[in-house]
């Protein structure tokens, strides 16, 4: 059995770790020379770690299955992390239940509301009811309008920018859902996070390794331009000039790449891709000498700062990982046509590092390492009203053919964990008829 695999990101590789064995080979094709997709790494000069910042939580039941499939459990290290909120040039701490009843800019009843609210979400299980009502909507049903204003709505301009309006509820649902999953099962318990000693380069790496111990074979810097049937079965893929027959090919890259290079004959794309708009994100790191924030998250409630969050990478991660350096991501999300995702690197570092300087005034030029700037056009669709609805639909039309993409995920955020946990289901549902014999291969 020959199965060929389009797209080396973090879902391509976790699939051809599923599929990969004795009797089966399997290719993954990855345009560029690093795997990963978003999930990537880069050279910060001084260390090597991930392109935008990731975390691991004691919840993510399916990515820790796979960073154990590959050999890598003894590589997680787990740490007591903290959560802040800037507001009116005031950092809090709002990290357990005391901290959160301190919490100054709500009263009690807010607390009280604002408390009932997240519990609330973090048990719906339904959320096709919420993709009908707006964030602010639901948030003011559950939560009262005072809550919404002075905590969710700077959050959610942070976050969205004033595309929280058009977006339904199911957002602020996965957000809580995620929250929770810092805590484990029992949400009264600290929050902790986990990280891969080496970041995901030591992840990626690994994972190239066992695959090709396993007779896989991954093919980086390979573009592929056509994709086509095969006459007597299976599948042709074309790539960088030459001809391969798969028994069967599974498609995970994004759908307008589909569109691009998927015969006609193969899948069917229903809908318009016009109507999805994603977010995009401009993520500066800095590189510091000495800690620049005690919160693994900080959310800002201030609109002279231009960057979303605050995340201390280094609060969780030992510097050793990192040059011995204080490692912070600073990003700001936007949508995917927003000029600013194209502004001179120069003018976004100058830009953010006027809102660093807002809230760090005692931060000196001495103690910065190193600036650098990474952005991504589309990390993730709006879930605008009745999301799954509108959002294009791929039917494969052909039974050696398949698509896994993260244009499925209709009530997800995307992290890895959704990612594993939609392949998982994938082979579940499609992996009798992704392994059954080829035609070749079938005895009258």
């Amino acid at each position: 059995m020959k199965i060929g695999i389009i797209g080396g990101g973090f879902m391509g590789l976790a699939l051809a770790q599923k599929l990969a064995g004795p009797n089966t080979f399997v290719k993954v094709f990855e345009r560029d020379e690093q795997l990963g997709g978003l999930a990537t790494y880069h050279d910060y000069g001084d260390y090597v770690w991930d392109r935008f910042y990731h975390v691991i939580l004691p919840g993510d039941k399916y990515l820790l299955s796979y960073l154990e499939s590959i050999g890598l459990k003894d590589k997680l290290r787990w740490k007591k992390t903290y959560t802040g909120y800037y507001v009116n040039e005031k950092f809090y701490s709002i990290s357990n239940s005391k901290e959160f009843l301190l919490f100054p800019p709500l009263s009690i009843i807010s607390k009280v509301r604002l408390a009932i609210t997240i519990l609330y979400a973090s048990r719906i299980n339904d959320w096709k009811n919420m993709e009908k009502i707006t964030i602010e909507e639901w948030l003011v049903k559950i939560g009262g309008r005072n809550t919404f204003e002075k905590f969710w709505k700077p959050l959610l301009l942070a976050k969205l920018g004033e595309n929280y309006k058009r977006v339904s509820a199911v957002f602020i649902w996965t957000y809580i859902k995620r929250l929770f999953e810092a805590r484990g099962d029992d949400s009264a318990r600290e929050e902790q996070m986990g990280y891969v000693e080496g970041g995901y380069k030591t992840v990626f790496e690994q994972a190239e390794k066992v695959l090709t111990s396993k007779g896989a074979v991954v093919a980086k810097g390979t573009t592929v331009s056509r994709i086509s049937p095969h006459a007597e079965g299976g599948v042709i893929v074309e790539a960088d000039g030459q001809s391969e027959h798969f028994d069967r090919v599974v498609f995970t890259s994004p759908v307008n790449v589909l569109q691009q290079t998927v015969d006609p004959s193969l899948a069917e794309v229903t809908g318009n891709l016009d109507k999805i708009e994603y977010l995009g994100v401009v993520c500066m790191v800095m590189a510091t000498k000495k800690s620049l924030t005690p919160y693994y998250v900080l959310n800002i409630a201030d609109a002279r700062v231009p960057f979303t969050g605050v995340i201390g990478m280094s609060t969780l991660v030992d510097t050793a990982q990192t040059g011995g350096f204080h490692i912070t991501y600073f990003p700001k999300y936007i949508l995917s046509t927003d000029p600013v995702l194209k502004k001179p690197e120069a003018e976004l570092k100058k830009w953010f590092m006027d809102g660093v300087k807002i809230m760090y005034p005692d931060l000196k030029d001495s103690d910065i390492a190193s600036v650098h700037i990474n952005r991504a056009f589309k990390v993730q669709p709006l879930q605008f009203l009745n999301y799954s609805q509108i959002v294009p639909q791929t039917e494969t039309l052909h039974p050696d053919f398949f698509v896994l993409n993260t244009s499925q995920f209709v009530n997800d955020t995307l992290n890895n964990n959704s990612v594993a946990r939609h392949v998982e289901r994938f082979v579940e549902q499609y992996g009798s008829q992704l392994l059954r014999p080829a035609k070749s291969m079938i005895k009258f």
